[in-house]
């Protein structure tokens, strides 16, 4: 505890902050180092005035001094009449950067054990905790030492907590706190915010326009000059035009002659430098451009302007008027824009910008023409689409004159009236004058004739004088014609002149086909019934149908004729509609046929009337108005069929079939005298029976594969063998050029046909001109492949031999004969 020494406590009193470094306070000293101690404290005093020190009392430990202060934090004071109190120690100040290290930065002792016997220990940021190992204590004396260099940026001050033990680790003191506080050094330049500062103001700016902030900043202590910062410009060119804020690194415009069309774009250097301007420094750019305003107004580069142009066209460019400006290509400013003061009264030229070459482009959007003038003076002014700065120069050369020479050219020929429309009568007859489709020649200086020909005529309808251009008809037009639409017919005439080349006009002539009442209406239906009685039924209903178009159809007008008054006492007549009327009995009449005349009439101009036959059946009805099955026959007659003309047919239908009956009976008795003729002789012979059925041969072409007359009696075919012209020629048979085989002497007796019969068939085999009568024949290809046989006999067998013919004895006597010449003998 100290007895020995009899130790005092003594306060060391400190100034405020502000004045100060940092110095520990509470420093424990012996009596015998009192006079040390006094001229330590004036010495401090002296430097730092921040230090008051009683006669037994010393506060150390600033950094630099050769002899650290110790502290004795937990001593306490003498118990009699007094109060114990804790020691607060005051923060200790070090440099960041401290080079020397191990650097010692204090000493604590614990006044509870002698020198030896107490451990000491710290923790916290900086010895425990990251950073770590950056601070370290001596466990038997108490000394505090910075390890490492200290970065106030990183960490500005760190708080540990001191502890003393006894050797048997008993706590002898309370923990106390330890504050180091990180003393700034200029250790760090200042920064601009951004590498370029940009910037825009307006040409012609007032001084003291604001144009950009720079800004930077400095990592130092913003509470020392280490971070004081001061702003500067670098250079800026010549003049000196813009000036900078050296607290706030605001950039203004310092004097007027800002001119865009001299200098678009300044360049600035600026600097930052901290210690209010003798520290660290930095630099960087500022580029401030000048933005354009209307200040200059457009200009043509000539007076006037001569250009050339054609009559007759539109749509052209005639050519181009040059400006000049001096402001920023592009914009509106720029820009120009083109009017027409004086020159044009008609409009025939108009003028637009380039946007490209801000050019002015003179066209021609209406038709000139030479004849009626040769030349134009056009007065044109130029202005920007922006409204001119109010202090910009007017221009000199804002309107020039322009002159523009017509050329004379061929121009085509104009119809005086395009599309002519005009009318014509239905069913006009040929060489009716329909118009006269004429044109002008625009070219009056020029003596041309002109030419007129149709074009389009698809009904061939229309004949144009090519001379005059009169226009008539050459033909009735059918009203059924496909080419008349809505009544009307459409043409198309051409007219060109003789110039070289020569110029074409089209015109089109449309015609209107007036429609003529020249159809009568017609009764529809022709005939109908009535019932007997008045009341039954509901009478006949009439219509009418018109051939012609209207107004000269409906309405239609119905009446019974006035030549017959006795009609209207038993018949009337009651209009339904425009186009139908409803026919009545008034009283009852006989029953049946019954003629009635009526008269029809439209209402065209002047209308068409018919009289015509109504023919009315008159028969008995039911309840439900219909005639009974009883007047079936009377109604025959409605259909206009009288019974006197019904006799008429039947009878004349009778007569031709008497007439008829002698021709098929004459007909059919020469037929059998024919057939009892063939082969006459022999009667008693079988062959004679043989029957020509059907052609088998050579298909349903092959009618004419063999002469069947041949088979008949040679004495009946005397007078058939004179030659009756050329022999018919087999479809089947190949065509060719070979003559044909002489003609056969027949057969005198009957002993001679077997003779005959094998002669022709070897004939026949032998005739190379015409397949023989078997061969298979293609008549459609349907395919191959069939599981079934084939039925020819020519790809049967090879030759007759293989032929068994023995079963012809089996099939009766008809065919005897012919198993003895082909059965085996």
């Amino acid at each position: 505890m100290g007895t020995s020494l009899r130790p005092e406590k003594h306060l060391v009193r400190r100034w405020p902050a502000a004045h100060r470094p940092g110095a520990l306070a509470h420093v424990w000293v012996s009596q015998h180092h009192s006079c040390f101690c006094r001229n330590v404290c004036k010495a401090l005093a002296t430097q730092l005035g921040c230090i008051k020190c009683s006669s037994f009392g010393l506060s150390l430990g600033v950094p630099g001094l050769r002899r650290p202060s110790t502290l004795f934090p937990w001593r306490r004071g003498p118990t009699l009449g007094r109060v114990r109190r804790a020691w607060v120690i005051p923060p200790i100040s070090v440099s960041e950067n401290q080079k020397r290290l191990p650097y010692l930065l204090v000493q604590i002792k614990s006044d509870k054990q002698e020198l030896g016997s107490v451990l000491y220990s710290i923790q916290g940021p900086g010895v425990d905790e990251e950073p770590r190992g950056m601070f370290s204590i001596d466990k038997f004396t108490g000394k505090v030492f910075l390890n490492d260099m200290l970065d106030r940026e990183k960490t500005d001050r760190f708080r540990l907590r001191a502890f003393a033990l006894d050797l048997g680790g008993s706590t002898l003191e309370e923990p106390t706190d330890l504050e180091i506080v990180v003393v700034d050094q200029n250790d760090n330049r200042p920064v601009f915010r951004q590498d370029v500062f940009t910037g825009q103001v307006l040409e012609g700016a007032i001084p003291g326009t604001y144009v950009t902030r720079a800004e930077a900043t400095d990592a130092d202590d913003p509470e020392t000059d280490n971070a004081a910062l001061r702003y500067s410009i670098l250079e800026q060119g010549s003049p000196q035009l813009f000036s900078i804020d050296e607290h706030t690194g605001e950039i203004r415009t310092v004097q007027v002659g800002l001119d865009r069309e001299v200098v678009a774009v300044y360049n600035l250097t600026l600097q930052v430098a901290d210690m209010s301007g003798d520290g660290l420094t930095a630099t960087a750019s500022a580029i401030i451009t000048l933005e354009d305003v209307n200040d200059n107004a457009p200009e043509f580069t000539r007076d006037e302007f001569f250009l050339e142009t054609s009559e007759a066209v539109s749509g052209v460019d005639v050519g181009r008027l040059e400006v000049e400006d001096r402001d920023l290509p592009g914009s509106p400013n720029w820009a120009a824009k083109f009017t027409i003061l004086e020159g044009d009264p008609d409009g025939h030229f108009a003028i637009r910008t380039d946007p490209k070459t801000n050019e002015g482009v003179l066209s021609v959007v209406k038709p000139l023409d030479y004849e009626s003038c040769d030349q134009y003076d056009l007065t044109v002014v130029v202005q920007n689409e922006a409204p001119l700065h109010a202090a910009a120069p007017r221009a000199e050369r804002g309107q020039a004159r322009v002159s523009v020479q017509v050329q004379d050219v061929n121009e085509a020929p104009v119809f005086q009236e395009n599309p002519l429309r005009t009318s014509l009568a239905e069913g006009a007859a040929p060489r009716t004058p329909v118009a006269t489709f004429s044109a002008r020649d625009p070219d009056t200086q020029q003596l041309q004739r002109l030419s007129y020909i149709k074009d389009y005529d698809p009904e061939d309808w229309l004949q144009v004088d090519g001379a005059t251009g009169q226009v008539q008809t050459q033909r009735v037009l059918s009203p059924a014609s496909p080419f008349l639409k809505d009544g009307w017919y459409r043409a198309i005439i051409l007219v060109h002149d003789n110039a070289s080349p020569p110029c074409t006009a089209t015109g089109t002539l449309s015609i209107e086909i007036l429609e003529v009442n020249d159809h009568a209406p017609e009764l529809s239906p022709p005939s109908g019934s009535l019932c007997s009685e008045p009341d039954q039924g509901s009478g006949l209903l009439l219509g009418a149908m018109d051939e012609d178009l209207p107004p000269h159809g409906a309405p239609f007008h119905f009446q019974l004729s006035p030549r017959v008054p006795e009609l209207a006492r038993n018949w009337s007549l009651s209009q339904i509609n425009m186009s139908h009327t409803r026919l009545r009995l008034r009283h009852q009449v006989q029953e049946g046929l019954h003629h009635l005349s009526l008269l029809l009439r439209d209402s065209g101009q002047p209308p068409q009337q018919r009289e015509q036959l109504l023919n009315v059946t008159v028969c008995r009805c039911g309840r439900d108005g219909a005639c009974l099955p009883g007047a079936s026959a009377l109604r025959v007659g409605a259909a206009g069929i009288s019974l006197g003309a019904l006799v008429i047919v039947l009878a004349s239908v009778t007569l031709l079939l008497l007439l008829s009956l002698p021709v098929v009976v004459l007909t059919r008795f020469r037929q059998q005298s024919w057939d009892k003729g063939l082969l006459q002789g022999l009667q008693d012979d079988l062959r004679d029976n043989i029957l020509n059925y059907d052609e088998q041969g050579g298909g349903e072409e092959d009618q004419d594969a063999y002469d069947i007359s041949q088979l008949r009696h040679p004495t009946h075919l005397a007078a058939l063998s004179a030659p009756l012209g050329r022999p018919p020629l087999r479809r089947d048979a190949p065509f060719g050029r070979a003559r044909p085989p002489p003609p056969r002497a027949l057969p005198t007796s009957a002993a001679d046909i077997v003779d005959f019969i094998n002669g022709g068939l070897e004939a026949a085999d032998s005739d190379l001109s015409v397949p023989p009568y078997d061969t298979a024949l293609i008549y459609d290809y349907e395919g191959d492949g069939s599981v079934a046989g084939t039925l020819s006999s020519i790809l049967s067998s090879l030759g007759d031999e293989d032929q068994d013919y023995s079963c012809l004895q089996d099939w009766g006597p008809r065919f005897a004969r012919l198993a003895d010449l082909y059965g085996p003998h």
